[in-house]
């Protein structure tokens, strides 16, 4: 019985630790995964030497990423990589999308430039990725009039950075570049060549859109004209009296002759 007892007990312990030692082995499986050779700007058109493979723990395959070099060579990069950082899918652009700029731009979309300064650039804090609004002011009969033409709009490009700077520094650019739809880009190039516009930097996690009327300068000066209670609109004028009749009568004396009016 005792000896028994021991082959149960030796039986299930080494069932026991053969199972944990199977959870071992399957942790420590290796794959290789496709990593950046070097530290890679946006928009480059990735090429053999600037990728390599590296060892990752199977358990731990980062989704999207590339098993043979061959499956990203070619392909425009569309965000930045660090040395040995791997390389997603999202990080991608299709084969044949360009180089440079043009590998942010999604399909449908285009890239609009305006002129910038010190003022309409939010005094320098616009950075490639900023969320923004854009306010026109025109001069039109009856005075200046300011209307919000585009609501969270992104930032492309801020002079000829497509990345923020990784401190966080201000800088006055000349030109911003915005990723709009046709229909906006034309109506922004309209506005830019009709009136001034201004940047408004808006928070990135602010995606509510808001419906606003045109601010005149009436309003700001408080000359705009109220429009009339009901009750005086409602009201009308009484018609004015009707004047007295008047009777002539034509008295005749010989050869004189008069009127009298009752």
């Amino acid at each position: 019985m005792a000896l028994f007892l021991a082959l149960v007990v030796a039986a299930g312990v080494t069932r026991l630790l053969y199972s944990r030692l199977q959870r071992t082995m399957s942790r420590g499986k290796l794959t290789q995964v496709v990593v950046a050779a070097n530290d890679l700007r946006a928009g480059v058109l990735l090429t053999a030497e600037d990728l390599k493979l590296i060892d990752w723990p199977a358990s731990a395959t980062p989704p999207g990423s590339f098993s043979k070099t061959e499956s990203v060579v070619g392909r425009p990069l569309i965000y930045p990589r660090g040395a040995s950082e791997p390389v997603l899918e999202r990080d991608l652009a299709a084969v044949g999308s360009g180089i440079g700029l043009s590998v942010k731009i999604p399909p449908g979309m285009r890239a609009t430039s305006v002129r910038s300064n010190e003022i309409v650039g939010v005094a320098g804090f616009l950075y490639p990725g900023s969320r923004v609004d854009v306010l026109a002011t025109y001069n039109v009969p009856g005075g200046p009039v300011t209307q919000t033409l585009l609501q969270d709009v992104e930032v492309l490009t801020a002079g000829e950075k497509i990345e923020p700077d990784p401190q966080g520094k201000p800088q006055t650019v000349n030109v911003v570049t915005l990723l709009l739809t046709p229909e906006d880009s034309q109506r922004l190039l309209l506005s830019a060549t009709q009136g001034t516009i201004q940047f408004v930097l808006r928070s990135g996690a602010d995606k509510q859109r808001v419906t606003l009327s045109p601010t005149k300068l009436d309003q700001l000066v408080g000359l705009e004209r109220k429009p009339p209670l009901p009750a005086q609109r409602a009201r009308k004028r009484a018609p004015p009296p009707k004047p007295p009749e008047v009777y002539i009568l034509e008295v005749i004396q010989g050869e004189k002759r008069t009127l009298e009016k009752f």
